[in-house]
């Protein structure tokens, strides 16, 4: 795994930290555990599935679920982030 140069080099996570140790719980079908490594990870896989989708079909209200989905994601990766660091 690659390590993370903010928590190398400046001694603290960065937002992104455990997402890689997420996907190889997902892997490895470890699904509660992944989730628990990086919240994050579904509503981001739900957004990136949603824009693979979307580039191939016409799908109806694409712009608002796009919307819909980033804050999600977004939110899910901050709000985590700032449970972690206050722990």
């Amino acid at each position: 795994m690659l390590p993370c140069l903010n928590k190398k080099y400046l001694g603290y996570e960065c937002m992104g930290c455990g997402i890689q140790r997420s996907v190889a719980l997902l892997l490895k079908g470890e699904f509660i555990e992944a989730f628990y490594m990086y919240p994050g990870i579904y509503p981001l896989i739900a957004l990136l599935g949603f824009l693979i989708a979307n580039h191939f079909f016409t799908i109806k209200y694409a712009n608002k679920t796009i919307i819909f989905l980033a804050i999600l994601t977004v939110s899910t990766i901050i709000i985590s982030y700032l449970i972690k660091i206050t722990h």
